[in-house]
């Protein structure tokens, strides 16, 4: 299989599943068919522009090849025109952003990879890339972002990431190269769902400048 053929169609089906969510988020938060549109793309787009600008691949991705922004709106108007439909599956955004952290992880990862970067330069291209979109969905609806507060979910993606390094040295080919840190970071986001698994939280409370 032609890589490069893979990891295009892993991104554009990475951008389409956060995109998604975005939209899914902006129903919730009651935004109008602008405010929809603009999460779903931010959402879908917004963790490869976070990386392609660390890395100096500049101007971004989404920018040089309009059909990752094409898909994310695309996807924006089809939820918000369907949401009738899909507003009793709700949970969907869970299995949904689950699949997309697989996704952009393992994408990630392997542009770390790429430019040469050591471990945690990989670790951080595959984390970013798979986060990036969703701390900027969820500060823009003044949330606190997902990836520090709740659900096992930056470490998913950190997890899978490592994974991604630690089978390269095997040249297994780029679909279980890809597929297997995917595969890792979506069930361990899922078990995180399934049996509510989180990292141990901080205890302190009250005012901070008392």
């Amino acid at each position: 299989m032609d890589p490069h053929g893979l990891i295009y169609g892993l991104d554009l089906l990475g951008t389409a599943v956060f995109a998604f969510t975005g939209a899914i988020k902006a129903l919730r938060h009651q935004l109008d068919i602008l405010g929809v549109v603009v999460l779903a793309t931010i959402t879908g787009a917004g963790g490869g522009m976070l990386r392609d600008l660390v890395l100096g691949d500049t101007p971004p991705a989404a920018f040089r090849d309009e059909r990752y922004l094409i898909v994310a709106l695309a996807v924006g108007l089809l939820v918000f025109m369907s949401q009738r439909f899909i507003r009793r599956e709700w949970s969907l955004i869970k299995w949904a952003d689950a699949l997309g952290l697989g996704v952009f992880t393992a994408i990630g990862a392997a542009k770390g990879m790429d430019y040469q970067l050591g471990l945690v330069g990989i670790l951080f291209t595959g984390a970013v890339t798979a986060t990036g979109g969703g701390i900027i969905r969820d500060m823009l609806v003044r949330e606190v972002p997902a990836v520090i507060s709740r659900d096992f979910y930056a470490t998913a993606s950190l997890a899978g990431a490592l994974l991604f390094v630690l089978i390269y040295p095997l040249q297994l080919g780029y679909t279980w190269q890809m597929g297997l840190p995917l595969l890792m970071t979506f069930l361990l986001r899922g078990a995180a769902i399934v049996f509510k698994i989180h990292l141990p939280k901080g205890q302190m409370g009250g005012d901070l400048n008392s």
